[in-house]
Parts: structure tokens; C-alpha cells; sequence
């Protein structure tokens, strides 16, 4: 596994950690910003109007409402990213991360406006009557680039496991074990089931629970935020300031936090961004696909309003929970994951700048003198009796370590390290180190009005809102599926994403968000590419929308 991890880190660093990508994502978006005058914002009242069904027609050929489709692809976005991505965002860029993940929200609305106009337009007719749609279509029915088609639907297969299974359940599993005491597995087992019993019913099925469970789901969630944000009143203004101070120079090093360059948090923040929101992944096109709209442009209006509800709205709420609370540069006891650690040579001291400096270098990929530790450690009773290391651990210095075999077993003996890591993975190690994803952001729901109880509000709300993801992204998988092999594909898909479900219950965290991290990045290129290529063909879709728009309401 460990092997496994390192080549989804190369991959990641040729991929969405490289430093073209984020400038790639953001400059579509801005690109067509500009080139449509900023339609985020002259579009969003209207948008508003088409969701309600204000200008529905009879008849229109579709499986679901424009609210539907809005619901489905939500509940597709809405997920971990919104509160165990920001955490995991702000855990490794700082306050700034937060910063740009709002300007990938604000890019991404019209980038999201395009994809999904162009995939309504020429999305078809399945064999069972239903519609299915998404950039696959328009590749290849628009730009007769099968080839590239095929590329994205294959992604498309792959990403429904590592954005919409694989992340979802495993923090679900992680809320529970931590909240409730439910071992993970027994949370997958159950979870799995009821993922089954929804997802064979197909895309109306899951249209009706998404546009139920999606605004209960946002209420509470919302609220628990607030409780935690109040509480805190006097810290919004300098979490604010640190958001923005720190936007284009990194974020300083401060309590238990050793810094992180400007590269870390803009690309952390950008790709943890496209993580929540997914404009220009081309996965929201595959729900609105489904909407009954005769009018392309006008299901693309609808999807506007999606990355400013996922990100700008919830997403901000949860960085303010964490940064207000001020548990982000906290250290807390946690199981210290293999792949967000590295037992390093020396005795290094945060108290001391030089060396804080250097681990600061080391930790951003700068010049450094740290070396990873190679050698033997003395074991007693869990406790190390040997000097000579430090263990990092989630950019920081992990203190009050333990050695054990679980949590309750301590162990005695020798622990043989090999570049920085042991080299037998049944050996664990407990201390004290800063936390990330949704173990960071329950922490925060726990300095509120609500005091303790604002951790089952974090459960809860991740149970609705990863599970919804999850039930939305086989609903992009299925039809990706369609596209490639037949309607004869997608049930042993479903049985195999159930499957997959169950197993990343009990998975490495970090490593899932890595597999997660590249998953998105081979969807989201082709997708970019080809709104490039029909840029003047979604401007004229749009002009001529306004044309027929405004004949039609003159009569």
C-alpha cells in the first residue's frame, strides 16, 4: 500500500499537484468569464427563476425538473469536500487555501454554465426511454472526437470511484467510529445496502430522495455552522484577514502549523476547490442531462447556482467553523495515518526558528537539510526509549508519541525504519499532531453554542451528505457505462461500485483522497478541452437563447 501511495503522489504531482493545473482550470473559467461578460452574475437572478419552474413548458421531453436535476447534481458536489476537503485544504495551505477555492467557486460558475449547456444539447434517448447525456456526447456528436469521448467516459468510470465511492463512505465511516463508537466496517455493510436498494431504481429514484434529502441536509448543516461561528464572534474578523493577508504569499507558520508556501495553498486550494464544486470536471452535465428543458441554455442558468451553494456558501461556512474555533493549528491525540506522516533524522523542536525553518523547507519542497530517518528504534512498553528522530506528522511535529500493534496493544521491541517510514505497516503510532479532513472540522463543531454535541451535527451532516454524493456519482458512472458497453454494462457496474463502497469503509483515508486527487484531474482535462474547442458555438447558444427568450415573453 505504501508503493501504492507513492505512485498516486507521482501521479498527483504530474497531474493536479503540477503547477500548470490550476492555472489551466482557473484560466478556462476566466476565459469564458470574459468572453460570455460574466455571466455568473447577469445570469444568477434569472437562473433563479428557471430553477423554481417559472418558464417550464408542458410536455418538454426530460426525467426531471430543473430543482431535480439542480438536487442531483448538488448532491453529487455536496459531499466530504465540503467538510472534510476544506479541512483537509486548510491542514496542508493554511488559511489561504480558503481563499482560492472561493475564486475556483466564482470561475467555475460560468465554466459550469458551458458544460452543461453544451452536454444538454446533444444528449439522447437510452433504450429504456431515459435520457443520458454529458461531455462525452458532445465529443463525439459535435466534434467527432470518439476517441476523446471514449477517454472521458472511461475517466468518468474511474472518477465515480474515487470521487463519489471511495472518499464518501470512508469518511462516513471515520464520523461514525469517532462520534459513535461504530466500526467502520459494520457502518460500510449497512451504508451498502441501502446505496443498493437506491441506486437500482434508476435516475428517477434517485432525483426524489437527492431533492428531499439535499435541503434538509444544507439546514442543518448550516446551522451547526453558525452556532460554531457565533460562538466565536470575535475571531471572524482576523479569520477573514488571515484568508486574505495570506492569499498570495502562503500561510505563516502558526501554534502546531509549520507554514506552507504560496504554491502549496493556492494549488491545495484550487484543487480541493474543483474537489467540491467539480466545474469543469463535466459530472454535473451527466444529472442536468436529465432535466426537461427543450432550451439547453437554460438548464446551464440552473447550474450557476451550484458551485456558489456548494463552495461560496457551505464551503466558506466550514472554513470559518475551523478558523474561528481555532483547532487548525490545534494538536489533538489521533492515529497517526502512514501517508501524512515521515519519521525524519534528528531532534527537531518547533520552539526553535532555524529548525522550524528547515522543516518548514522540507515540507514545501524548498532546499532543506532534513534527511528521513534509516535506522532502529528501542521500544518499551510503547513508549521509545532511543533519541536521535521526529516524526512529522500532518505538517507538524508529532509529540507524546506511542508505538502499538492497535490502539489498546502497546508494543515492546525493535522498530526497524526505512526512509522515514517502519517497515512492518502492522506497527501503529499514537501521539498528539495536528488532524485533518472530517476528524479537523468535528473538532470545530464542538467550540459552538452546541459544546459536544456539535460532533453528532458533523456526523450527521456527512452521513447525508457524503451518502447523497455517492448515490448521485453511480448515476455518472451508469451512464458513462451506457455510453461505452450498452445498457447490459450498468448493472455489473452497480454491483461492483456497491462493492468498492463497502471496501473503502475500512480504507487508509489519505491515500483514498489521493486516489480521489488524480481521479478528478484525468476527467477534468479532456472535459476542459473540448468547451475550448466549442467556445464560439456555446456564445451563439447563448445569444440566440436571449433572442427567443425575449420574443416568447413579448407575446
Amino acid at each position: 500500500m505504501d508503493a501504492f501511495g507513492q505512485l498516486l503522489d507521482s501521479l498527483d504531482g504530474m497531474l493536479g499537484g503540477a503547477v500548470w493545473f490550476p492555472y489551466v482550470l482557473l484560466g478556462v473559467g476566466l476565459f469564458f468569464t470574459i468572453y460570455l461578460k460574466f455571466p455568473q452574475i447577469r445570469y444568477f437572478k434569472h437562473a433563479c427563476k428557471v430553477v423554481t419552474g417559472k418558464f417550464d413548458k408542458k410536455g418538454t421531453e426530460g426525467d426531471t425538473t430543473h430543482f431535480q436535476a439542480l438536487a442531483t447534481a448538488l448532491s453529487g458536489t455536496v459531499g466530504t469536500g465540503n467538510i472534510g476537503g476544506v479541512a483537509l485544504a486548510i491542514s496542508i495551505g493554511g488559511p489561504a487555501a480558503l481563499f482560492w477555492m472561493w475564486m475556483t467557486a466564482f470561475f467555475g460558475m460560468t465554466t459550469k454554465f458551458v458544460e452543461v449547456t453544451l452536454s444538454h444539447k446533444y444528449r439522447e434517448k437510452t433504450q429504456d426511454g431515459t435520457m443520458a447525456g454529458g461531455p462525452m456526447y458532445y465529443m463525439d456528436k459535435r466534434l467527432n472526437m470518439k476517441w476523446l469521448a471514449i477517454l472521458f467516459a472511461v475517466a468518468t468510470v474511474i472518477s465515480s470511484f474515487g470521487t463519489g465511492s471511495l472518499p464518501q463512505i470512508n469518511n462516513i465511516a471515520q464520523g461514525m467510529e469517532a462520534t459513535f463508537g461504530f466500526a467502520p466496517m459494520a457502518t460500510g455493510a449497512v451504508l451498502s445496502i441501502l446505496l443498493a436498494l437506491v441506486i437500482l431504481g434508476g435516475i428517477k429514484r434517485i432525483a426524489a430522495i437527492t431533492s428531499r434529502v439535499v435541503p434538509i441536509m444544507a439546514v442543518i448543516y448550516i446551522v451547526g455552522a453558525l452556532g460554531v461561528i457565533f460562538y466565536n464572534v470575535e475571531n471572524i474578523g482576523p479569520s477573514f484577514a488571515s484568508i486574505f493577508v495570506d492569499a498570495f504569499t502562503g500561510s505563516a507558520a502558526a501554534g502546531g502549523f509549520l507554514g506552507a508556501s504560496f504554491a502549496y495553498a493556492f494549488n491545495r486550494g484550487v484543487n480541493r476547490g474543483l474537489f467540491s464544486n467539480e466545474a469543469g470536471q463535466g459530472s454535473a452535465p451527466i444529472a442536468h442531462a436529465s432535466a426537461k428543458a427543450d432550451e439547453p441554455v437554460s438548464e446551464g442558468m440552473v447550474s450557476i447556482l451550484e458551485p456558489f451553494i456548494d463552495t461560496i456558501i457551505i464551503c466558506t461556512l466550514t472554513g470559518l467553523v475551523i478558523l474561528s474555533s481555532g483547532v487548525w493549528n490545534e494538536k489533538f491525540e489521533t492515529h497517526f495515518e502512514r501517508s501524512s506522516m515521515s519519521i525524519i533524522k534528528g531532534d527537531y523542536s518547533e520552539t526553535n526558528e532555524a529548525q522550524r525553518q528547515e522543516l518548514y523547507n522540507y515540507l514545501n519542497g524548498n532546499e532543506s537539510k532534513v534527511e528521513l530517518f534509516n535506522g532502529n528504534i528501542n521500544v518499551v512498553n510503547g513508549e521509545p526509549t532511543s533519541n536521535g528522530f521526529t516524526v512529522l506528522h500532518s505538517r507538524s511535529i508529532g509529540e507524546d508519541i506511542r508505538f502499538g500493534l492497535t490502539e489498546k496493544h502497546k508494543y515492546t521491541g525493535i522498530v526497524e525504519v526505512k526512509n522515514g517510514m517502519p517497515t512492518d505497516d502492522s506497527i501503529s503510532l499514537i501521539g498528539k499532531s495536528l488532524v485533518h479532513s472530517a476528524e479537523l472540522t468535528t473538532k470545530a463543531f464542538t467550540r459552538g453554542f452546541f459544546g459536544d454535541s456539535g460532533q453528532y451535527i458533523v456526523s450527521i451532516g456527512l452521513l447525508l451528505f457524503a451518502f447523497s454524493t455517492a448515490i448521485a456519482w453511480s448515476y455518472y458512472g451508469d451512464r458513462a457505462m451506457i455510453y461505452l458497453l450498452g445498457n447490459r454494462s450498468v448493472m455489473p457496474y452497480r454491483v461492483f461500485y456497491v462493492a468498492a463502497f463497502f471496501w473503502a469503509s475500512f480504507a487508509d483515508t489519505t491515500l483514498v483522497w489521493k486516489l480521489a486527487a488524480v481521479a478528478i484531474v484525468v476527467m477534468t482535462l479532456p472535459n476542459l478541452f473540448g468547451i475550448m474547442l466549442l467556445r464560439k458555438e456555446m456564445k451563439q447558444s447563448v445569444d440566440d437563447y436571449w433572442v427567443k427568450f425575449k420574443k416568447d415573453n413579448e407575446q
